[in-house]
């Protein structure tokens, strides 16, 4: 799978956790150099609270449009740590 933004490739990974239907990368596939953490954070009753990245290519900046769980409830561990993307971001096979 591959994240896509703005003609670049933000992340690129045959491993991603599939979970309502949202592909959640691991950490090393993702190019953290198109990333800027932000403050922004929201809570989901079953996985926890989640933290988010902008997404920035260029000048072009995608608010939020990034987020991973840095410490998930027991019932969503596998996607504890992994980036997964929304707002435009295009994740294709």
């Amino acid at each position: 799978m591959r994240a896509i933004w703005n003609g670049e490739i933000v992340a690129d990974s045959s491993e991603t956790e599939f979970l309502e239907g949202n592909h959640y990368f691991p950490q090393e596939s993702v190019n953290h150099n198109f990333l800027r953490k932000t403050q922004t954070q929201t809570n989901c009753p079953w996985k926890g609270v989640a933290s988010y990245y902008d997404v920035v290519v260029g000048d072009s900046v995608n608010s939020d449009a990034a987020w991973y769980y840095p410490d998930a409830k027991q019932a969503a561990k596998a996607i504890e740590g992994r980036i997964a993307f929304w707002r435009g971001v295009e994740v294709t096979d």
